[in-house]
């Protein structure tokens, strides 16, 4: 596929999503600054600076092993969990800085919430995976569970399915509605930003067009950052879309100007499928 040919993809399946971002004031919900990562004595990522504008969705493409999950998980500090890891710069919520030692990680992940590759449901029922966070919290209150549970299963696209499946397995559901369930329990305890990584690609087309719908609803509401192989994709559901390579940002842009009108040599290459 040319540079032409997914530009002119991006203009027609992202005119919806262009519209709505119209008018947007230009807020900035997370801010990175010369974020440079080492697993070991190996760098993975190399002074990263960019801002990812608040209620807007924002892809990171770019060949495998280029950095795109490593700077994704480093936005909710996931990497925490990684051995041998040093991190050095700054990330910002707001203007809060993510990596600074009076925060509360556990608290910053409920503001960040996260979605993976492969959907991990946990072996509990479907409503128990949606009120999970809320418990966790503290909150015990039925009708207060009762009433998020719907609501972040209605957010997800996922209600009128499950509704009278509230109490089945959440592992016996078809892998698409699980992917929809994480997202549904991510969403439950009001994140402010939602990352997902990777949330489509093992799925079928048609789920994976439901995850897409779901992802231009949620933006009304979230700041969504998602990570994706397909370039396809990033122009469809994307605002802005950040190009990765070997471990640094070499472009970042409205998603309309980067497939279109590339800055960078690199980007155009990869977009046209020259390499990657």
């Amino acid at each position: 596929m040319t540079t032409q040919d997914i530009a002119t993809q991006s203009m027609n399946l992202n005119s919806v999503l262009t519209k709505q971002a119209k008018g947007r004031p230009n807020e900035i919900s997370v801010t990175v600054e010369n974020l440079n990562l080492f697993y070991g004595q190996q760098q993975a990522l190399y002074s990263v600076n960019m801002e990812i504008p608040k209620k807007m969705v924002t892809a990171y493409i770019g060949p495998s092993g280029c950095g795109k999950s490593t700077l994704l998980c480093c936005i909710n500090r996931m990497n925490d969990l990684v051995d041998n890891v040093t991190i050095e710069g700054k990330v910002l919520l707001e203007n809060d800085d993510i990596y600074h030692k009076s925060v509360d990680v556990s608290d910053l992940r409920r503001r960040i919430g996260m979605v993976f590759q492969k959907p991990n449901p946990f072996p509990k029922s479907i409503f128990e995976n949606v009120a999970y966070g809320l418990r966790i919290q503290g909150v015990n209150d039925k009708q207060i569970l009762n009433e998020t549970v719907e609501h972040a299963l209605r957010s997800a696209a996922l209600w009128d399915e499950m509704k009278d499946r509230l109490n089945d397995n959440a592992l016996g559901i078809s892998g698409g509605q699980q992917q929809r369930l994480v997202i549904a329990r991510a969403i439950a305890i009001e994140p402010e930003v939602l990352l997902l990584d990777e949330p489509a690609s093992a799925l079928d087309p048609i789920s994976t067009l439901k995850i897409e719908e779901l992802i231009n609803e949620l933006k009304e509401k979230y700041t969504i950052v998602i990570v994706t192989h397909n370039m396809q994709q990033a122009a469809r559901v994307s605002d802005h879309t950040a190009f990765m390579y070997m471990g640094k940002l070499i472009e970042m842009s409205t998603t309309r100007k980067l497939f279109t009108n590339p800055q960078n040599k690199l980007t155009e290459d990869y977009i046209s499928g020259r390499y990657g």
